[in-house]
């Protein structure tokens, strides 16, 4: 007989189970969800500095006003009114290398250029700085793009920046990730021209790497903390509406032109 095996959870008639405990006994009431996220993808419980930098990163990337992906969400609810998950799956969609998805490209590519640096305990800022310059210059040669670099608002500089990087430090999770972006925040003139700042979404990938989450699984956690936006807006959506404003706007506005003739 095949066997499907799932550390995760199973159910009898009796007593669902979660993780190898008992739901209903164990963790109802004694965990947050946060921990529960962060325990079902690493299949270990968080310290206590890992759960505070993923719950501050998750309130981080959980709504940033009407972007592609809450107008879309919007728009899908004003379509099928009787189809919440399609709204919200529509929002979720939208998830990509200009939204959220910048989480994990960010946590990838620091996650990269780290594995090949060995024991860096100890290293001073300049060491960073030259380790930083180096992969830089390595991306632009190859003509890559540097993820986790600009903001199309916060152009003076990401508010959220800062503040996760001084949850980290405080809840003594900062590590190579962290450190590294830092650095490319301080290098990057010198290659690029320009300064750039350090945006919410890389910070973003960045505490969550050195927070000990798998990197090819980030984007999931920028969906999972979208995903309370996008119910908040749907929510808001059913009380002022937006939707029907956005499509007339559009339709009035649409202008035809028809196709050469082949």
């Amino acid at each position: 007989m095949a066997e499907y095996p799932t550390g995760i959870g199973t159910s009898d008639t009796e007593s669902i189970s979660l993780l190898g405990h008992d739901l209903a006994g164990e963790l109802l009431g004694q965990i947050s969800f946060g921990e529960l996220a962060y325990w079902l993808a690493t299949k270990r419980r968080p310290t206590p500095g890992q759960l505070r930098v993923f719950e501050a990163v998750l309130v981080s990337l959980a709504d940033h006003g009407f972007t592609p992906t809450a107008i879309a969400a919007r728009l899908t609810y004003y379509s099928a009114p009787d189809s919440l998950q399609g709204a919200i799956a529509a929002g979720l969609l939208g998830g990509g290398s200009r939204f959220l998805g910048v989480t994990e490209d960010t946590g990838l590519y620091l996650h990269g250029i780290v594995e090949g640096l060995g024991d860096t305990t100890g290293w001073t800022a300049d060491r960073w700085d030259a380790a930083a310059l180096a992969a830089l210059s390595e991306t632009r040669s190859q003509g890559g793009k540097i993820p986790g670099l600009g903001h199309p608002v916060h152009k003076n500089g990401d508010p959220r920046t800062p503040v996760i990087i001084r949850i980290a430090e405080d809840s003594g999770v900062k590590g190579p990730h962290l450190e590294l972006f830092e650095a490319i925040g301080r290098v990057h003139p010198e290659l690029l021209g320009r300064t750039l700042p350090l945006n919410g979404a890389g910070v973003a990938g960045a505490a969550l790497a050195d927070a000990g989450l798998p990197v090819d699984l980030l984007r999931g956690f920028a969906l999972l903390a979208r995903t309370a936006g996008l119910i908040g807006h749907l929510a808001e959506e059913r009380e002022n509406p937006i939707g029907p404003a956005v499509y007339a706007e559009v339709d009035r506005n649409a202008v035809y032109t028809p196709p050469s003739a082949s």
